[in-house]
């Protein structure tokens, strides 16, 4: 068995990372008046504990500006994928989609999620109106509920319900093994 010593730990990046820091804060604490009693109100501990959240942006627009948008401004924000796609026009299964969409919203509850809208348009592109629907998006077997949510814009909806199960692999085995002989 092996021993480490103190110069192995020392080697290590991330301890000598944190012994500088050691370091530092040791000296900010000696070097201040010893007379001095350090006072930490309850504001500095508010403060550390308070997480500030990024705010969603799609290319730099943000997400109220983004809802105010129309399709064709939308699009010129968007690649060159959805920009074709659009430019193209949608049908009348993708509108009918949306209105089913905006019946939902405006049937549900304040403060609820709408109903879900289940649909087949594994092709259809996530568009800002979509934000906060809920949408049942078959993936060939069963439709898959998925919540709309700001960061799936300009993505298309099968994205979000996968058509196969992904291979779990067993355990590592030798194939050599099966050819042995029993006695």
């Amino acid at each position: 068995m092996a021993e480490t010593s103190i110069n192995d730990r020392n080697d290590d990046p991330e301890n000598e990372k944190s012994i500088k820091n050691i370091k530092r804060v040791s000296k900010a604490f000696l070097s201040r008046d010893p007379k001095r009693p350090i006072q930490v109100t309850i504001n500095d501990v508010q403060q550390s504990k308070k997480r500030t959240f990024k705010s969603f942006s799609f290319k730099g627009v943000d997400l109220e500006q983004l809802l105010k948008l129309d399709t064709e401004e939308f699009t010129q924000l968007c690649g060159a994928r959805v920009r074709r796609r659009f430019s193209r026009g949608l049908g009348a299964k993708p509108m009918g989609f949306i209105a089913k969409l905006r019946a939902a919203k405006l049937a549900a509850p304040a403060n609820e999620k709408p109903a879900i809208v289940k649909t087949h348009l594994r092709n259809m592109i996530v568009v800002p109106e979509m934000i906060g629907s809920v949408v049942g998006v078959y993936n060939g077997k069963v439709f898959n509920t998925v919540e709309i949510k700001p960061e799936m814009v300009g993505h298309y909806l099968g994205e979000f319900s996968i058509t196969y199960t992904p291979v779990r692999h067993g355990r590592a085995g030798n194939a050599s093994s099966r050819f042995i002989p029993l006695r």
